[in-house]
């Protein structure tokens, strides 16, 4: 919990009473208190100072601010040509990050185009062979026409008849042929193409480009580096999901109503209340994770339970964001509850 006064002024208290109380204590002629109840008096009344108790229908829980984090990774090995941003930088969504090596994906391209025309080029003869398979069979039609006419009329004989017959299948055979090898012209373009557009996919995946807006959190390979398919090369922070995770009793957690209010106070800057939004809270119990600070509330089972900061407020002061930044959460488990006057919304103008 947190009390309206400073933390700065918590401080400065707290070291005023234990100089008066060791001096107290070294006097000879002063109230004398042993040092151990001093102490435990100090610690009570820094305790009350900050408050420890809330408005009925409001429950905190301490938590740290997170943001997810973006993999960028190769997706084919290689040998990392540049990486073009370092850690820290804020980039934009398509903003090139880093290049992979991609020379021996061009020449296979190469190869792949040169497949693509020799597969034209046996189209354009295929079609030609056809047209000129096509004149074949029907001057040969037309003559098994006229040798069947005359040996009708008994002006030819069953020999000259079966020549031409013969003739007008073999023409017939030698265009099915030319048409079958047109198909399979017209097959070798489009796998010729296909292979031509997955190298271009592959050349363009070598290429490292930010899913989104975010700042560079690490630098995991350099320049020069052989990375394997799947290699991390950087990680990005979205600056646009900025939250903080905190840890409730059930008692608690039935109450909070998704997309209610919140508000989050980080310890660097106990002075301001940052507004948050309830986006999630958790189906099952667990484990309060090992930052919580005693050993009686990681043997709870509890809920946690996600506060979102607006995107908008994360913008403006997008360069003081940082994640990892502990500090209190604060909710309504009563939608009849009101936020007192220290937990009114109070960020940075």
């Amino acid at each position: 919990m947190r009390h309206s006064w400073p933390r700065t002024g918590l401080v400065a208290l707290a070291a005023i009473l234990a100089a008066g109380t060791l001096a107290g204590t070294a006097g000879t002629g002063g109230w004398l208190i042993p040092q151990a109840e001093a102490q435990s008096k100090l610690q009570s009344l820094i305790e009350r100072l900050r408050g420890n108790t809330l408005p009925k229908g409001i429950a905190q829980s301490n938590g740290r601010i997170e943001g997810q984090e973006i993999d960028v990774s190769s997706k084919y090995p290689g040998r990392l040509a540049s990486v073009d941003v370092k850690e820290g930088d804020t980039v934009e969504a398509g903003q090139v990050l880093a290049r992979v090596d991609d020379r021996e994906y061009r020449a296979q391209l190469l190869g792949a185009q040169a497949q693509v025309l020799r597969a034209e080029s046996a189209l354009s003869e295929a079609d030609a062979q056809i047209a000129q398979r096509d004149s074949d069979r029907q001057l040969a039609q037309a003559s098994f026409d006229r040798i069947d006419a005359l040996f009708k009329k008994g002006h030819a004989t069953a020999q000259m008849r079966d020549e031409a017959q013969n003739k007008l299948n073999v023409a017939n055979a030698a265009y099915q042929a030319m048409v079958a090898a047109r198909a399979q012209a017209e097959s070798s373009i489009k796998a010729a193409e296909a292979d031509v557009s997955r190298l271009n996919a592959i050349i363009e995946d070598m290429v490292l480009v930010a899913p989104r807006r975010g700042r560079v959190q690490y630098e995991l390979a350099r320049a020069g580096e052989v990375v394997g398919a799947g290699t991390r090369v950087l990680t990005l922070l979205d600056l646009s999901d900025i939250s903080m995770s905190i840890y409730l009793p059930a008692k608690d957690v039935a109450g909070i109503a998704i997309g209610d209010e919140a508000r989050i106070i980080l310890d660097p800057i106990p002075d301001y209340v940052i507004p948050a939004t309830v986006t999630f809270v958790s189906g099952e119990a667990q484990f309060t994770p090992k930052t919580v600070e005693t050993k009686d509330e990681r043997e709870k089972l509890m809920f946690r339970v996600k506060l979102q900061i607006p995107r908008a407020l994360v913008q403006k002061y997008e360069s003081q964001v940082k994640v990892g930044v502990r500090g209190v959460g604060f909710v309504r488990t009563s939608v009849d509850a009101d936020w007192p006057d220290s937990l009114k919304v109070n960020v940075p103008q």
